[in-house]
């Protein structure tokens, strides 16, 4: 074990206490004074802060795990020196913990820079490993356990880089004896102090002219940004928008200034340039990693533009296709134009998120564990929330591909009837003929029972029925032919195919026909007036051959028949045919 022997500098023959005393009392006022004006910026992860005597952590290599790095703090010593971390220990030597051989070892070169001398510093190999002299005195130890061996160090570089900061620390003790030289360090200091206050004057000015040009443009731009006199964008909101933008560039600009003023005034001064040197070093470091990863990222951002264009051109040649499709200059079995518009859609969305795929693993920041968590949180996101959108898209599809409903058909859906007006991905638009258009769900129009009157006509046009209840004391043949003849009454009936009657049922007191009709009207309207007619024409056919439509219970035969004369048909307030 190398003794180490108690330091003799505490005070000076003539009783006046030395300079390094004198520093070592001033380093907590020097720190509150750095910390309040650089925000508590010396965490560089470094040990150069003055902690007692030393400070008894160390940097743990990057990767290394969370328990190794726990370990090395509490294992490592660092050695500083005037402010400046010399070296870190990290291996025990003849039963000495790293700690205290940092302890020792700084007591040691205190004690060697208080005999006075060149400060001289030399290696010499030992059998623990490198012995560190200062002006032929021991100082320390280096040994062969010291480097870390996760970032490749090995003794010779610990050696060296030693010996460098060691000889700079030697020589920044020496400055600090040196008044000419701290003068010239505060006159440095004054006149940077100086040019950041003026700084700061200026762009206190010029931020104040900017903002006003600034304000009458975005007062200005607000107003021009109308449709129709309504303003997309109010005029106060750019208004405080641009003010807050405006403000947060000021204030980082204030920021950076301070923080180089507050770095080389802090460089000027041997005590407290390692503080500054670490922040200067930050700042460079932290601009060079920035640019440093924009020039990585830019070949990968060059593949995800090219990802995304064949995308594009692929998307556009499907758009050019099913456009003819749909405008007939292309005709292919397997496909029609009915289905050609939700099929583009699809195809265009499978194209999209084929080329996201292609494109995620060149996305800068992809591989980093937030973009991970990001993205599992999004697809979580989506699998809960868009269960209902995804069975709706599903029922959609269902109903375009089977051909269930096609738009201009004439559909029952549940109990809502109408014109299919369009077949949406989510939802179907129904327009009845009482001025209504229904906005039917998708797996609604799939699971219920739909009733289709247009797909079985021939040509253009509709089923029409209707149904009514007749008494058996009317024969049913003259039934038949009343209900074909009001049907030929109306007007859109096609003779042909003729109406036809069916008997539908046989109940206790009636029997039941449905007439069964073509009508030719297209339009959602035209079934519900023309159905309306059929049902005037068959009360009149019925009235005019004095057939009862009651259908009662059967108790007895009325007094008189439930028939209304032909004379009473036009009774106020009807008016008669060919009267306005």
């Amino acid at each position: 074990m190398i003794a180490s022997t108690p330091p003799r500098f505490a005070a000076r023959p003539d009783g006046r206490p030395g300079l390094l005393v004198l520093f070592a009392r001033m380093r907590l006022a020097v720190l509150l004074v750095v910390v309040a004006l650089s925000g508590g910026v010396a965490h560089a992860g470094e040990d150069a802060a003055p902690r007692a005597a030393v400070v008894g952590d160390s940097p743990a290599a990057t990767g290394a795990p969370r328990a190794h790095q726990a370990r090395e703090r509490r294992s490592a010593g660092t050695l500083v020196v005037f402010n400046r971390a010399v070296i870190t220990f990290r291996a025990t030597v003849l039963g000495v913990p790293p700690q205290e051989r940092a302890v020792a070892g700084r007591e040691r070169v205190l004690a060697l820079l208080e005999r006075g001398g060149g400060g001289g510093v030399a290696v010499e190999r030992i059998d623990l490993g490198n012995a560190i002299k200062i002006d032929g005195g021991l100082a320390f130890v280096i040994a062969e356990g010291d480097p870390e061996p996760l970032t490749g160090e090995t003794l010779a570089s610990v050696t060296e880089s030693t010996v460098e900061n060691l000889e700079l620390a030697i020589a920044e003790t020496r400055e600090a004896r040196d008044g000419r030289l701290l003068l010239r360090a505060a006159i440095w200091a004054g006149g940077a102090t100086i040019i950041y206050l003026l700084l700061l004057v200026v762009l206190r000015f010029v931020g104040r002219a900017i903002t006003r040009r600034m304000l009458r443009l975005a007062d200005s731009a607000a107003g021009k940004l109308s449709i129709g006199g309504t303003e997309l964008l109010s005029r106060s909101r750019a208004i405080r928008f641009v003010r807050q933008l405006l403000r947060i560039g000021f204030w980082g600009i204030v920021l950076l200034l301070t923080y180089e003023w507050v770095g080389f005034v802090l460089s000027r001064f041997p005590f407290t340039r390692p503080w500054g040197e670490q922040l200067n070093a930050f700042l460079v470091t932290t601009i060079v990693d920035l640019l440093e990863a924009i020039a990585q990222s830019v070949p990968e951002l060059l593949i995800v533009v090219v990802i995304f264009l064949l995308a594009r051109f692929v998307n556009g040649l499907l758009t050019n296709f099913f456009d003819g499709i749909q405008s007939h200059r292309i005709d292919v079995n397997w496909l029609d134009t009915d289905s050609a518009r939700p099929t583009r859609r699809l195809m265009t969305f499978g194209v999209w998120v084929f080329a996201v795929a292609m494109a995620y693993p060149y996305i800068p920041g992809s591989g980093t564990e937030a973009f991970k968590g990001v993205s599992v949180l999004l697809g979580l996101m989506l699998s809960i929330g868009a269960s209902g959108i995804v069975g709706q898209a599903a029922s959609g599809l269902i109903l375009m591909y089977t051909r269930t409903f096609r738009p201009g058909e004439y559909v029952k859906i549940g109990d809502h009837e109408g014109t299919i007006v369009e077949m949406g991905m989510f939802t179907t638009r129904v327009r009845t003929g009482l001025g209504e258009e229904l906005t039917v769900p998708n797996t609604f129009a799939l699971s219920m029972v739909s009733k289709n009157y247009s797909r079985t006509v021939k040509g253009v046009g509709f089923v029409l029925d209707t149904t009514v209840t007749i008494g058996y004391d009317a024969p049913w043949r003259q039934v038949h032919a009343m209900l074909v003849e009001a049907a030929m009454r109306t007007p859109g009936v096609l003779p042909v195919p003729a109406p036809h009657v069916f008997q539908t049922a046989l109940s206790d007191f009636y029997a039941e026909y449905r007439l069964v009709c073509q009508a030719v009207p297209g339009e959602p309207r035209p079934r519900a007036e023309v159905l309306s007619l059929l049902h005037a024409n068959v009360q009149d056919v019925f009235n005019e051959y004095g057939v009862q439509i009651m259908s009662p219970h059967y108790l007895g035969d009325p007094a008189s028949p439930k028939v209304v004369p032909r004379a009473r048909w036009h009774d106020a307030p009807a008016k008669p045919p060919g009267k306005g």
